[in-house]
């Protein structure tokens, strides 16, 4: 099992940053991918953005240039800083684990944006 605990979420008006922190704890392997998808409502779960544990990051093009994701493996926690945020970029966040067939979900953090 793994658990995954998220913070950082808030309300934050346009143009304002914040950053989520997602830290794993459990069984976990040395080679994982963690994540953030992001859901509003009546909308599918979306990705954000994604890093391997060796580092690769991806992210969905709307976000690419303000937010930045990062992880610190030795905490098993991945951070993820947005900046110049947009009412577009309000949602409930979640933060993903997966390795080898497994997959997690953290409990979702709220983001707003609004003035």
């Amino acid at each position: 099992q793994v658990q995954l605990v998220e913070s950082g979420g808030g309300l934050v008006r346009p143009g304002e940053s914040l950053r989520l922190s997602c830290a794993a704890s459990g069984s976990i392997s040395r080679a994982y991918i963690m994540g953030w998808y992001r859901q509003t409502p009546g909308r599918p779960r979306d990705m954000v953005a994604t890093i391997t544990s060796g580092g690769t990051t991806n992210y969905r093009d709307s976000v690419k240039g303000r937010f930045t994701l990062s992880r610190d493996n030795a905490k098993s926690t991945v951070y993820l800083q947005m900046n110049s945020l947009q009412p577009e970029d309000t949602a409930v966040y979640y933060c993903r684990f997966s390795d080898f067939g497994r997959e997690y979900w953290g409990q979702g953090t709220q983001v707003t944006v609004s003035s």
